[in-house]
């Protein structure tokens, strides 16, 4: 069921200053938006912004490489040496993209991660690490695990950055404890599962001020070809040739190519934030945007790979005894009444199946 994010959430509607999700639970459930749980944050502090001093690599035996680093978090939480001055925590770090002058984010003792996995000072490597540097998955933001948590690369602006410093609270900082309300949607009521959807419910709910998105996204964008099955550029058929009870199982399809786009480039770090928040794993640039459409207007959406389309998109029915091998690799035998979308000539079992 869907989870609903008050900060997401305030980007369409007026919401009052400290509203707790107790408090949207009650709006909704007036409206027939029933709460199905409160999430609440399975991290605890202390987790906060590290600078790293130094960062030394020390070979080790077993052909890994370790880092011993110095990092400094904050004159509350650094280490006091033998004559009573604030120092950097020692702090054994095995990612590989650790490096002096990165801020991080650095649990402390006493902190509990997802798991119930504890922070306590152990012996690692010859070292006593008083602390540890982490990265995405161990936070549950994410399933990143190839590094740590670098803050310069997690969509700061430069003022932003520059203004992070050794010992702030990232709990805050990474909405880290923060719960999220999931609703229970009936069938009837699918604009539910957006953004858009709820963010109106809790307007007839509240009298809150709700400004429609796509009413701003009209004014941006040109006019849309009203044919609804013709674009400039590529072509698209949709035969339904076996409507049920009458009824076409598709009567509209857009497309619309994007060029120029580098789908090596990683999702901005705020929309993995909320994708991971609302129940969705973070995978490339271009599927991620249409998750977060999906997610944010309710409209679903399915990115190509332009070099890879053969011939118009076809919108059809399955031919008898045709199959479907879905991306986990397996196999699924269509039934005349299903809609595919293909790529290739319409001719009979000719169609790659998309999907």
């Amino acid at each position: 069921m869907p989870m609903v994010d008050i900060d997401w959430l305030k980007d369409h509607v007026e919401v009052p200053e400290g509203l707790t999700y107790e408090q949207l639970a009650k709006d909704l459930v007036r409206v027939g938006l029933e709460e199905e749980e409160i999430h609440t944050s399975q991290v605890t502090g202390p987790i906060v912004v590290g600078y790293v001093v130094d960062a030394t690599p020390e070979p080790q035996k077993n052909g890994k490489t370790i880092n011993w680093c110095h990092v400094d978090v904050g004159d509350k939480y650094n280490d006091v040496d033998e004559n009573g001055k604030k120092v950097p925590r020692g702090i054994v770090c095995g990612a590989p993209n650790m490096a002096a002058g990165e801020k991080v984010v650095v649990t402390l003792p006493g902190a509990v991660l997802p798991g119930d996995f504890k922070i306590e000072p152990r012996k690692t490597y010859g070292h006593i690490s008083d602390g540890m540097c982490a990265s995405e998955r161990e936070l549950g933001l994410g399933d990143s695990h190839n590094g740590i948590i670098l803050l310069r690369e997690y969509g700061f602006s430069k003022a932003e950055y520059d203004e992070l410093k050794p010992g702030d609270d990232v709990m805050e900082l990474l909405h880290l404890n923060k719960p999220i309300l999931e609703i229970n949607i009936t069938p009837d009521r699918g604009y539910a599962f957006s953004y858009r959807g709820v963010a109106r419910e809790y307007h007839h709910s509240t009298g809150a001020v709700y400004t429609d998105p796509v009413s701003k996204l009209n004014e941006q964008v040109s006019q849309i070809n009203d044919e609804g099955h013709k674009t400039s550029d590529i072509d698209v058929s949709i035969e339904d040739t076996n409507p049920i009870h009458g009824v076409p199982g598709c009567d509209r399809y857009y497309a619309c190519a994007v060029h120029g786009f580098d789908s090596t480039c990683a999702s901005p770090r705020w929309m993995q934030r909320r994708l991971t928040r609302a129940g969705m794993r973070s995978i490339s640039l271009a599927v991620d945007i249409t998750n977060y459409v999906m997610l944010d207007l309710g409209q679903p959406l399915h990115a190509y790979d332009l070099d890879k389309i053969e011939g118009p998109i076809v919108v059809r029915r399955a031919h008898e005894g045709e199959h479907l091998t879905t991306l986990d690799g397996k196999d699924h035998e269509l039934h005349v009444e299903d809609l595919v979308i293909c790529d290739s000539p319409r001719g009979n079992h000719g169609s790659r199946v998309l999907g």
